[in-house]
Order: structure tokens, then C-alpha cells, then sequence
């Protein structure tokens, strides 16, 4: 049985347990806590994003496959728990969604291999990578407050083989699966732990499927990967 962990708000505190989907309880030392609101399922140092890295979506926006991973970071304040309304920054006009998995780091690494790069990981979590999509740098474009909805837990699993949808307004947007993706989870891991020291709480999300697309105010987002569960937020 996949075990999933979330965290949330109860009585005005911050509860941390095992979490079963939408049942509105976490269960923490063996007893069940009824919570008011999930929080994103960790508090991280900094979100590093991969970009390019599924190919179906690269050859449909025609990017060259690349030889490494592609990748740009977020900030802690780019963070938006699940059901908080994704707030439409009134400085773009192309606000887009990008259904993601990402792995969350449990204990703080560096320079790990490939083989041991499952030892240090959580588990997983869904990312909502948005995009500015008009504006004119990257960090400009995915960087700024909210930009980074996350959860609804992390789930203990095998990264490899999940089906993922994702629906705006009902309507189903992406159809996938992670064994499309070009370069795997603990290759990621590996690759980032070599760059960065990777703090326990740290986010390392594995890019998008194909069909990112635009938003709009009002639009509900749900993101559903297979074994984690649904992230639901709201465009206001």
C-alpha cells in the first residue's frame, strides 16, 4: 500500500501525518486529526525545475533534444499550497499551467550517484510549473510569488510508469506517462545533487508533458498523477 504524507492546519497549528486522499484527516502518532486546510506538503529551501525534458513536448514546440538537463530554479516564495487561488498577475496576459512531478528531498545531499539517489528522496509531489509565458527572461517568466503550486502530499512510490492528466475547466488538457520522460528521476536527483546541495524539504520537479496551455481567471486546474493523487487550485 502507497503510503502518502501531508501536511496541513488544524485549530490553528501546523499537523504533519500520514494522509489518505480528500478524506479531510491526517493521522499523526496513531491518531486521526481532522484538518481546516492542507499546506504544501514541504517548506523548500528552493525548487529546481526541469525544462525540455518529455519528448512529445519537444517536438511540439520544435526545441532541440538536449544533451544534458535544462533546468532553472524557484524560489520558497514561489510556493502555493494545494486549494489556494492561483492569483493572475495583472503584469501578464499569458499565464500558462504545466502538469509536473517532482521528487522531495528528505535528507540534505551532494554529489550522490545515480544508484544512490533513491536513498535521499521523500517521496513524490505534483508541481504546477506557471509560466508568464510573455515575458522576456526565465527567471521573469517562472519565478515569481505563487508560481509553484504544490502537493496535495508526497507519496512514497516508484517514480517510473505513472499515467498523469491534467484538466482545465473540466476539460482534459495532458495525457501521459513518466516513461515518456527523457531523463529519469534519480538521474535528476543525481545530476542536481552535483550542482547544488540539496536541503531536505528541496523540490526537483521533472518538467511537463505535452500541452501546457494558457489560463484563464475563473479556469479550476486539477492535476492528477498516478500513486500521489490531485492537485486543485482555482485561477482568481
Amino acid at each position: 500500500m502507497v503510503k502518502r504524507y501531508a501536511r496541513a492546519e488544524a485549530d490553528g497549528s501546523t499537523v504533519e501525518g500520514e494522509y489518505v486522499a480528500e478524506d479531510g484527516e491526517v493521522t499523526v502518532g496513531g491518531e486521526s486529526v481532522e484538518y481546516d486546510d492542507l499546506l504544501a506538503p514541504c517548506e523548500p529551501s528552493a525548487l529546481y525545475c526541469v525544462g525540455r525534458n518529455y519528448a512529445e513536448k519537444i517536438d511540439q514546440m520544435d526545441y532541440d533534444v538536449p544533451d544534458a538537463p535544462d533546468f532553472f530554479i524557484k524560489p520558497p516564495t514561489s510556493v502555493l499550497a494545494p486549494g489556494d487561488g492561483i492569483v493572475y498577475p495583472d503584469w501578464t496576459d499569458e499565464l500558462t499551467y504545466a502538469g509536473e512531478l517532482a521528487a522531495v528531498i528528505g535528507e540534505e545531499c551532494h554529489d550522490v550517484t545515480e544508484d544512490e539517489a533513491s536513498e535521499y528522496v521523500r517521496g513524490y509531489s505534483i508541481m504546477n510549473d506557471l509560466d508568464a509565458l510573455d515575458q522576456e527572461r526565465r527567471t521573469a517568466r517562472k519565478a515569481f510569488d505563487g508560481s509553484a503550486p504544490l502537493g496535495p502530499c508526497i507519496a512514497d512510490i516508484d517514480p517510473t510508469g505513472l499515467g498523469i492528466e491534467t484538466y482545465v475547466g473540466g476539460e482534459k488538457r495532458q495525457d501521459a506517462n513518466t516513461d515518456m520522460m527523457i531523463f529519469g528521476a534519480d538521474e535528476l536527483v543525481a545530476f542536481m545533487s552535483r550542482r547544488f546541495t540539496l536541503r531536505e524539504g528541496d523540490v526537483i520537479a521533472f518538467g511537463s508533458p505535452a500541452n501546457p496551455g494558457l489560463l484563464e481567471r475563473g479556469d479550476d486546474v486539477e492535476i492528477t498523477y498516478e500513486g500521489v493523487g490531485t492537485l486543485r487550485n482555482t485561477v482568481v
